[in-house]
């Protein structure tokens, strides 16, 4: 699989100002694992190569991180990171993912589709979710390895005018994204099973038919009570243990 500085990403200017994105990017690799705790993140020629940009604009994404405490520049070294983990509110979202990454495991995320459904052109599974909603597909790969393939539904509350756009398809975090729009999630209601999973599941995760796999069904609310997200998760515990914590 290739290196972040290896391949070329693509910046739109329409979703904000160009070192933001590149911030974001470098944090959400950062918090998966991908320049791990202690490790120096490519230089700024590289990022400049990588993204596209001018020096400044580069220069500009690695002030913000440093003063996120995330990374820091040492003369004749190169920028460190320091910090893998975030101050954030969505914590009880991300803890699963954020545990990965302290274990020393790296994390990556692959978008396979996103589209917006309304209840004309979708079908009676989408109405649950308002007049309209956001289906986002993604494939979670764990130290290189398919891991984990996730399917949320958006509802209407949790898109940008009221559910007539979507969220962008350069999603770096998709708890981010929500906080962005002045989304907090305040309750979490989770379902646990297993069950073969079905056959484009088990190509992707790289699983034999009919494999059973830990299902996780999640509904998210934020805190007047309504449902923001849910969301189908399929994990391949043979790879790696689903490990659960409970606050007392």
């Amino acid at each position: 699989m290739l290196k972040g500085s290896e391949r070329k990403v693509s910046l739109k200017r329409k979703q904000g100002p160009l070192y933001q994105q590149i911030q974001k990017i470098l944090k959400d690799r950062i918090l998966h694992g991908v320049y791990p705790l202690g490790s120096i993140i490519p230089s700024e020629p590289q990022l400049e190569k990588e993204f596209g940009v001018s020096k400044m604009t580069v220069r500009g994404a690695v002030q913000e991180l440093a003063q996120e405490g995330y990374v820091q520049k040492k003369s004749g070294v190169g920028t460190i990171v320091m910090r893998n983990t975030a101050y954030q509110k969505l914590s009880k979202g991300k803890r699963f993912t954020e545990l990965l990454v302290e274990a020393g495991h790296k994390l990556e995320k692959k978008l396979l589709s996103t589209s917006l459904v309304t209840n004309e052109t979708g079908t009676e599974e989408y109405s649950r979710y308002g007049p309209y909603c956001q289906r986002i597909e993604r494939l979670y790969i764990l130290d290189g390895q398919p891991y984990i393939h996730l399917v949320h539904f958006l509802t209407a509350a949790a898109l940008p005018g009221g559910g007539s756009a979507e969220l962008g398809e350069d999603i770096q975090s998709l708890y981010d994204s929500l906080e962005e729009n002045d989304i907090v999630l305040e309750n979490f209601r989770d379902r646990f099973f297993v069950e073969s999973a079905p056959p484009e599941v088990c190509l992707l995760l790289k699983l034999p038919p009919g494999t059973p796999v830990l299902k996780r069904l999640r509904n998210s609310y934020d805190g007047e009570g309504r449902l923001i997200e849910h969301s189908i998760g399929s994990y391949n515990t043979e790879l790696h243990h689903y490990l659960v914590s409970y606050d007392t």
